[in-house]
């Protein structure tokens, strides 16, 4: 059963990952693309927009459709189109093509940020799925820790588009993986009811399902404050405080390994304390830590190592409270369990980009502006928390089939 449990969390969490590591990879590039396109930073950074965009709305499409066909085929289609993506990448002779296969990349990658969290819904709820989601993210976690790392070595061996045959090798792997490792777990008879319209249908229900929402912002608004940071943190760490782009790459590693280190502890703990009173106190903690940076920096603190540390402790919070709240978002939805996951990934993608924009207006490549905003981002998730998940009986709460 464990050897069964762990093999299935590396396989999904592999899966998963694709996508993030396309992101991860690529931000040392950007510098060398805008060079050897004559493009400028603003077209650079619109192929990263664009892919954003397209992971957060195309989820919506994949939830359903593994809900109607099963959880395998997306999967192995996604797959094969983000391998297409990165084939295009890797020869683009302008950034106005690049900008259109990172856009077919991300249409590939979002099979493997929905259908994942889908399939652990179909196997277990409470404490197990929650085990299971943070072992996932464990697996994750190689993107952000050794993927920008990794995109830096990439880049100077073989230059920027060795990272898209980088990426092609690892949508390979993670097709082999799927098509010998995954079992199907969307049986036939719990597809026949699943239709088009009965996905829209039910998207309409889950936007005014105040409990669904409100974890599903709680979790948005946490991963805003992580947006704010990739948006920013290059500009701070590199130029405001001088660091390398290794040095960058090590500190931006250290954050998600907080981040995935302490979401190890969610299924001791959910089973100890309950999800709900998990998410309440996960929430105050990463609220606290990062309000009090904040108020360091706006009263005149100008301090790297403080900091990191301070993000450190608020990204390990962070860690606990994003797998328990998606789970629980998902707990009361398996008969729809692909089209909730695709609706929760794709509004908090939204809100993401757009915090991210917001910040962007008041970036300075000073410290303040990131750290505020980060802090915003975490007493709104606070605020949503405590306002959805009030005490353990909150729970119940469903409108649409139960598993």
């Amino acid at each position: 059963m464990n050897r069964r449990f762990y093999r299935l969390a590396i396989v999904l969490g592999l899966i998963t990952a694709v996508g993030p590591f396309a992101i991860d990879t690529y931000l040392p590039a950007l510098p060398s693309i805008g060079g050897a396109l004559h493009a400028t930073p603003a077209a650079v950074q619109m192929s990263l927009t664009a892919f954003f965009i397209t992971l957060g709305v195309c989820q919506l499409v994949y939830g359903p459709l593994a809900d109607m066909v099963g959880r395998k085929p997306p999967i192995y289609a996604g797959l094969a189109i983000f391998t297409l993506g990165s084939i295009g990448c890797a020869f683009a002779p302008t950034i106005n093509v690049l900008i259109g296969f990172r856009v077919l990349q991300a249409l590939g990658a979002c099979a493997g940020m929905v259908i994942p969290r889908a399939i652990v819904r179909d196997l277990h709820t409470g404490h197990e799925a929650t085990r299971l989601m943070s072992l996932l993210m464990l697996v994750m976690s190689v993107s952000p820790i050794l993927a920008p790392l990794t995109g830096s070595f990439i880049i100077v061996a073989f230059g920027w588009r060795g990272v898209f045959w980088a990426l092609t090798i690892a949508a390979a792997v993670a097709f082999i993986l799927a098509l010998t490792q995954l079992r199907e777990t969307r049986e036939v008879h719990h597809r026949a009811g699943s239709t088009w319209a009965g996905a829209f249908s039910a998207y309409g229900k889950l936007l005014l399902d105040p409990m669904f929402m409100g974890l599903t912002l709680t979790g948005a608004f946490g991963i805003s404050s992580f947006f704010v940071y990739l948006a920013n943190a290059s500009f701070v760490i590199v130029n405001h405080y001088g660091l390398t782009p290794t040095l960058f790459s090590l500190c931006f590693a250290l954050n998600a390994a907080a981040f995935f280190g302490v979401s190890q502890l969610t299924g001791r703990l959910t089973r100890r304390y309950g999800l709900p009173r998990v998410i309440r106190l996960a929430a105050c903690g990463f609220a606290a830590s990062m309000s009090v940076v904040a108020a360091l920096f706006i009263a005149g603190v100008d301090s790297l190592p403080l900091m990191m540390v301070f993000l450190f402790i608020g990204y390990g919070f962070l860690g606990l409270v994003l797998p328990t709240t998606g789970v629980l978002a998902l707990e009361h939805h398996g008969a729809i369990a692909g089209t909730a996951s695709a609706l929760l990934g794709a509004l908090q993608f939204v809100v993401g980009a757009a915090v991210m924009a917001i910040s962007g207006i008041f970036a300075n490549g000073m410290p303040e502006p990131m750290i505020i905003g980060i802090a915003v981002c975490a007493v709104t998730a606070l605020v949503i928390a405590l306002l959805t998940v009030r005490h353990e009986g909150t729970t119940a709460h469903s409108v649409a089939g139960h598993r």
